[in-house]
């Protein structure tokens, strides 16, 4: 984990709740913790001002009418097109990290964050300078964001036991060896010490 961070800005910050939706929790084994320190980010957060944003991926007829017989996704998503209904249950975010009124909150058709919302808009409209990311899965939304969320100039930081992915040896690859080259890596603890001490 980070221990040369400085303060940031709360109100130039955005923490991202990414693919917390039910039936993406719903392929974890044990998700109770990963839920509970979520809420506890989204807290600290709101606790300090900062604004909470929530990604969700969820397809309508002609999302996925569009998508080409090439895409690798495009055929996971078909496989099971059901759940992945923006009106379905499973791709409402769950209850316990659910959004408020005023948080931003955007549905994507692909892995990452950016590529096919408005999320950048948004939060350039708020001048949000920081993202905080949590997410399920790392190798999933999270490398995506992380990556594409660097070369739009955000300092990126990931909570690290906020985020988690089906496979924990990928998981702790990714925090531990990639992600560091364009993000900070912390935990709901040090998320509180960094936006209490601004």
């Amino acid at each position: 984990m980070t221990d040369t961070l400085v303060s940031i800005d709360p109100r130039r910050t955005a923490l991202l709740v990414m693919d917390y939706q039910n039936g993406v929790i719903g392929m974890l084994d044990e998700p109770d913790e990963l839920l509970s320190n979520a809420a506890d980010a989204i807290a600290t957060v709101r606790r300090a001002g900062g604004h909470v944003g929530y990604v969700r991926v969820a397809f309508e007829d002609t999302d996925l009418e569009a998508i080409p017989p090439t895409s690798r996704m495009g055929a996971r998503v078909a496989a099971s097109a059901d759940a992945f209904r923006n009106d379905s249950r499973e791709t409402a975010v769950h209850e316990r990290v659910a959004p408020q009124n005023g948080d931003i909150v955007v549905r994507k058709v692909r892995v990452g964050a950016f590529s096919t919302t408005d999320l950048d808009s948004q939060l350039r409209a708020r001048g949000v300078d920081t993202l905080i990311l949590a997410g399920i899965s790392t190798s999933g939304v999270v490398l995506s964001t992380v990556r594409d969320a660097s070369d739009r100039d955000y300092r990126v930081l990931v909570v690290a036991d906020a985020t988690a992915d089906r496979e924990s040896d990928v998981h702790q690859f990714l925090i531990e060896r990639i992600f560091p080259r364009q993000a900070d890596i912390i935990t709901t603890a040090q998320l509180e010490d960094l936006l209490s001490s601004s």
